[in-house]
């Protein structure tokens, strides 16, 4: 295998870095005017047909022979099942990384509030769970047992009724870890489909899916383009991009681990994106020399070459203020701080999906068993986007109630502004509970 000596050498110093850089950050989840139409056509079918569509794009996809719906049907019991026949190391890593996620998101939960105010005014929020949320999962062989905790288990902290899990399982392939996990999760329903004909099912419902108030879970563009399509119909999580690492380093942590971090998440696919940020060009090189080494020791050496090439980088800055800043304005999905006081610097860092403090926290931590969710934002949208949390399976209702000296009061207000609005009824029906004073026409 040829040495990954390809990989981008960027300096801040370049009077053309920024350029660069753009360059580098540069992707684009579009969707096709053929995999846009199929996707429409798939949904379309499946509002108007339901289950029978469900069976036929089963048959079709993942070369299934079912005879009805009743085939696509996972029971409890079958969840169960799985648990006894993943192996005892693995129930119990399931089980330790469940209870590690179950207690970081219990700490998320919001409750009502409401406070009452001087003349008997009562203001609030009412904190209320979805009623019905619906879990993609990718099937086959490209499974993720700890996505299906990651989605499942905020949901129940949140006190989702019911949690909807669908998952294809391509000419049989059946992932018992996956089934194991969801059985852990406390998923209520598991049916076997996939595609965008699943996501239309749990936006629209038929005879056998439940329409859900929210679709969450990673999927391939076929998923991805259908989510943004039911969006409106239903909630979603995001429209995830390919997975990132930053890595920002004082030249002082172990190359090759820094190597394999960035290996971590380039092996996720050819289109995830590794970089590495340090003011310490000579522990860039070092670096450089630990990917060469390990990478023909990796499973997935030409995905992890292929990424690392195309789409990673090494950043020289100046100095560690600046390695932020690159930080900064990157976004990315996972950082590592990856320094001697990662805590002194934290204060500075305003974008990033999770962050990981210190030489010893591998960002493989927080796919798996740390707690925090993976489900994080990407293509620099954690500008403004969070991690997936119990946030995400709650709606807040605005309360407020007015005593009748604050409707009093309030009308008065809401009456000056109804009417410069040229908003009469609304300045009326204010104005018809204020009480001593004179009213408008």
């Amino acid at each position: 295998m040829t040495a990954p000596t390809a990989i981008r050498r960027l300096n801040a110093a370049d009077p053309d870095f920024a350029h660069h850089l753009d360059h580098l950050l540069s992707w684009e989840s579009v969707s096709d005017d053929s995999v846009n139409q199929r996707v429409l056509d798939i949904i379309k079918a499946v509002r108007e047909r339901g289950d029978a569509a469900l069976v036929e794009f089963t048959q079709k996809f993942d070369g299934l022979e079912v005879a009805s719906m009743a085939d696509l049907i996972l029971p409890r019991e079958r969840l169960e099942l799985a648990l006894t026949r993943i192996t005892v190391p693995q129930r119990e890593a399931l089980e330790r990384a469940a209870a590690r996620v179950r207690s970081y998101h219990e700490k998320q939960k919001q409750d009502s509030w409401s406070y009452t105010e001087a003349d008997g005014t009562v203001l609030g929020q009412k904190v209320t769970p979805l009623d019905r949320a619906g879990l993609y999962v990718p099937g086959g062989k490209a499974s993720y047992p700890s996505s299906v905790l990651m989605n499942a288990i905020p949901a129940k902290v949140a006190g989702v009724t019911e949690v909807v899990m669908v998952v294809p399982t391509p000419r049989g392939e059946v992932n018992e870890l996956v089934l194991a996990a969801a059985c852990i999760a406390g998923v209520d329903r598991v049916f076997t489909i996939g595609g965008a004909q699943a996501v239309a099912a749990l936006a629209y419902g038929t005879e056998s899916v439940p329409q859900v108030d929210k679709v969450v879970g990673p999927g391939n563009i076929y998923v991805a383009t259908a989510k943004r399509h039911v969006f409106g119909q239903v909630g979603i999580d995001m429209i995830a991009g390919p997975s990132e690492i930053l890595v920002v380093c004082d030249g002082q942590t172990d190359p090759d681990w820094i190597a394999m971090d960035l290996f971590s998440q380039a092996e996720h696919d050819e289109d995830a994106q590794a970089i590495l940020v340090s003011p310490d060009a000579e522990f860039l090189d070092k670096v450089a020399a630990s990917i060469d080494k390990l990478l023909p020791t990796m499973d997935r050496a030409t995905i992890i070459e292929t990424s690392i090439n195309g789409r990673g980088a090494l950043i020289q800055v100046q100095d560690m203020a600046q390695a932020i800043e690159v930080a900064n304005r990157i976004a990315p999905e996972h950082l590592e701080l990856s320094v001697a006081d990662p805590q002194a610097w934290l204060p500075q860092i305003r974008h990033a999906g999770a962050i990981f403090m210190g030489r010893h926290t591998s960002e493989a931590l927080g796919d798996y068993c740390a707690g925090p969710n993976h489900v994080l934002p990407t293509s620099g949208t954690a500008r403004f986007s969070s991690p997936l949390g119990v946030y995400d399976f709650q709606k807040r209702s605005s309360i407020i109630f007015c005593s009748e000296a604050g409707a009093s009061e309030l009308g008065k207000t809401a009456s000056v502004l109804a009417r410069g609005e040229s908003l009469s009824a609304h300045a009326r029906s204010a104005e018809y509970r204020i009480k001593d004073d004179v009213k408008g026409n």
